[in-house]
């Protein structure tokens, strides 16, 4: 998370006297900077669908070299030798344990170990956990020992309820285990979610791999080392997992028409990403940089372009999250995003833990039941809604192919919060999580 400095927010402060008309003309050399980032992210070979197509990499841990608190890796894809000897640092700051008693690394001195560093709303990761499980059901007896390492992106994360109703929700029966100050990720020189630690027998790091990909390189790093005991082994299976593949016609240069990236909706993002000058802010409503954690009338502006967020209505910008502030009859506040790609995921909340309704729609209409995301239900008129019940992501537009949308988000209840919106781009949609 980005800490905002109060030098940051005299930055944005000074922004905001030129107008919107001033921010609005930063964008065209932002945008040119991401436009350069995706070509370059192409070119290396993307194979990551976070954000802007984010690339996985694989990597001896002992070069990466990766910023801090990134989801996912934008090195380029390299494989790491497993002749390369690296000691594994010791489990560090751990908070509660679920599917296991606590133990230590050196505890498992004799077994082969993969870390697994994740988080519970993070789309890669969820993407890398049906492969988890099938390598934990073939290779348990065996002697491989996944241990899951949450580290949290959002406060909400670090509720041990959160994360142990995500857990039996997600099907996962090996070890998992808090990280709530970050303590081990640090050890480990970690920068990325998801990150994959395989240890030897000896407590020796041979292997890693950063991002989503890979599964069958990485199966066959655990097999390597589980052959070192003379392990009988059954045939490998992550073959047996239909593979993402992503849908050619996202491969574009134009930056406008290319997968929308994440979006956040606290202003801990939007003030850090603005006062950086780096990259442009995620919601394009001056009045949101005008006061934190306060209830303000938004005005949509309209003309909305890819890769950003725009309110309508009466809200209240938190630092991870945007609520909305008030009760309304006929869904009439709303956030709306103009969205490329095949998939979009939201990380919403209800503040109370009251079930709230947030109506669904896509181009002014109900979303298409061929389109409809996991998570989409609809009332008897045919209106597309997603019942939001705890902190989690929800999976929104699910279709075939890649393509683009105006999509809206709306609640009646002032117990809706919206911490953030992924994409994906891959033929066929996401599966089932």
């Amino acid at each position: 998370m980005v800490l905002i400095t109060q030098k940051a927010m005299n930055f944005v402060t000074e922004e905001l006297h030129v107008g919107y008309r001033g921010i609005r003309s930063s964008l065209a050399r932002f945008l040119t900077f991401f436009l350069l980032l995706q070509i370059f992210l192409f070119t290396a070979g993307c194979g990551n669908q976070e954000q802007v197509q984010k690339e996985e990499s694989s990597t001896d841990v002992s070069t990466e070299t990766l910023s801090d608190h990134d989801r996912s890796s934008d090195a380029k894809s390299e494989t790491s030798d497993l002749t390369d000897a690296v000691s594994v640092p010791e489990l560090k700051g751990t908070d509660q344990w679920i599917n296991s008693n606590p133990f230590t690394l050196e505890s498992q001195k004799g077994k082969v170990v993969l870390i697994d560093f994740w988080t519970y709303t993070c789309v890669n990761c969820i993407r890398t956990l049906p492969y988890l499980r099938l390598w934990h059901e073939a290779y348990a007896d065996a002697g491989l020992v996944i241990l899951g390492v949450h580290t949290p992106e959002f406060e909400f994360e670090k509720v041990y309820e959160n994360l142990l109703r995500a857990t039996q929700d997600f099907s996962l029966e090996y070890p998992i285990v808090q990280d709530n100050q970050f303590e081990t990720w640090k050890a480990f020189g970690n920068s990325v979610w998801p990150a994959k630690y395989l240890i030897d027998q000896e407590g020796v790091i041979r292997y890693t791999h950063f991002g989503e990909g890979k599964y069958e390189e990485t199966e066959q790093a655990i097999r390597k080392l589980l052959a070192e005991t003379a392990t009988d082994l059954q045939e490998p299976v992550t073959s047996s997992i239909h593979s993402y593949h992503l849908d050619s016609a996202a491969r574009v240069t134009d930056v406008m028409l290319s997968q929308t990236r994440e979006l956040y909706a606290g202003y801990l993002r939007n003030y850090g990403v603005l006062a950086s000058g780096q990259m442009p802010p995620y919601i394009l409503n001056t009045e949101y940089y005008e006061a934190s954690n306060e209830e303000l009338l938004y005005s949509d502006p309209g003309d909305h372009v890819n890769h950003f967020l725009y309110i309508e209505g009466l809200w209240r910008n938190e630092g991870e999250y945007l609520v909305h502030a008030r009760t309304t009859l006929d869904y009439e506040d709303y956030v709306a995003v103009k969205f490329y790609g095949s998939s979009v995921n939201a990380v919403m909340d209800t503040v109370s833990g009251d079930a709230v309704k947030v109506q669904i729609t896509i181009d002014n209409q109900p979303i298409n039941v061929h389109q409809a995301g996991f998570d989409i239900e609809f009332d008897t008129n045919g209106n597309s809604y997603v019942n939001v019940t705890n902190a989690r992501m929800y999976n929104l537009i699910n279709k075939d192919e890649f393509g683009t949308g105006e999509l809206q988000l709306s609640s009646n209840s002032p117990e809706f919060s919206l911490y953030a919106f992924t994409f994906g781009s891959y033929l066929g949609g996401e599966r089932e999580f």
